[in-house]
């Protein structure tokens, strides 16, 4: 299988790597996933690094992206613990999903890395064709991969995403996390969206968590799934520790 737009376009060219953040499950304190983000090879940030990506090349840098974090979190033998490797990609980067997964597929047969503890999210930063969408996540589920909208809330993929897919998990941006704990109108969005994304089924990740008083309302909302500053930074080609926060103490102003 093959399509034109795998094809056409420039490579890219920039030398990039990988830091690895946890998102953590704060009941079990076990790491359930790590999330790979890009880094230049000459320590250039994520935004750095971004602001070279173009319609030309954004192909290449989608494919570059998955590749290297797979071979980064086989080589940190990262699934040995049970944990599963997050990959941002760009929809607007993948034109036939069984076409351009090719290369993914192949990273993960030679270094024996699971499909099944690959977890690819996505941000609708920009409007998109619902239709290339649902293709997209479909055919990964189809693969064997799990898939998660991440930053909800935020971009477009929001209520009519996802009322015509469920992916395995949805990332509450961390807009609606930040200062939840004296922000009451941010509790009972939260608190609604937690109660809908369990109905349906969705394992609901809060990320951007960066105090413990966030923590704890986040805790006393019931959520386990976890990332931010709080529990763990962003490691450059390393799995970074995690500093479990106390034992959370139920609070009396979740409404």
């Amino acid at each position: 299988m093959s399509c034109e737009g795998c094809k056409d376009g420039a490579g890219f060219d920039l030398p990039i790597t990988m830091a690895f953040q946890p998102i953590v499950d704060v009941a079990n304190q076990t790491v359930f996933a790590y999330e790979a983000l890009v880094r230049g090879k000459d320590g250039a940030g994520a935004g750095q690094v971004l602001s070279q990506v173009s319609p030309d090349n954004r192909y290449a840098f989608d494919q570059v992206c998955r590749t290297t974090a797979i071979d980064l979190a086989a080589g940190l033998d990262m699934t040995a613990d049970g944990a599963n490797l997050s990959i941002n990609f760009l929809p607007n980067a993948v034109y036939e999903p069984r076409a351009c997964i090719r290369a993914t597929l192949a990273a993960a047969m030679r270094t024996n890395f699971p499909l099944n503890r690959i977890i690819f999210e996505f941000t609708e930063s920009e409007a998109m064709d619902a239709a290339h969408i649902l293709n997209i996540l479909r055919s990964y589920r189809a693969m064997g991969f799990k898939t998660a909208i991440d930053d909800f809330g935020a971009g477009y993929a929001g209520l009519g995403l996802l009322a015509l897919f469920q992916p395995d998990i949805v990332k509450l941006d961390m807009a609606l996390i930040r200062d939840i704990d004296t922000d009451p109108v941010k509790r009972t969005i939260v608190r609604n969206t937690l109660n809908m994304l369990r109905d349906l089924g969705v394992e609901p990740v809060c990320e951007g968590v960066e105090t413990l008083a966030e923590h704890d309302v986040l805790r006393d909302l019931g959520v386990t799934l976890m990332q931010g500053y709080l529990l763990a930074k962003p490691a450059v080609e390393a799995l970074s520790p995690v500093s479990w926060p106390r034992a959370a103490q139920p609070l009396a102003h979740t409404a």
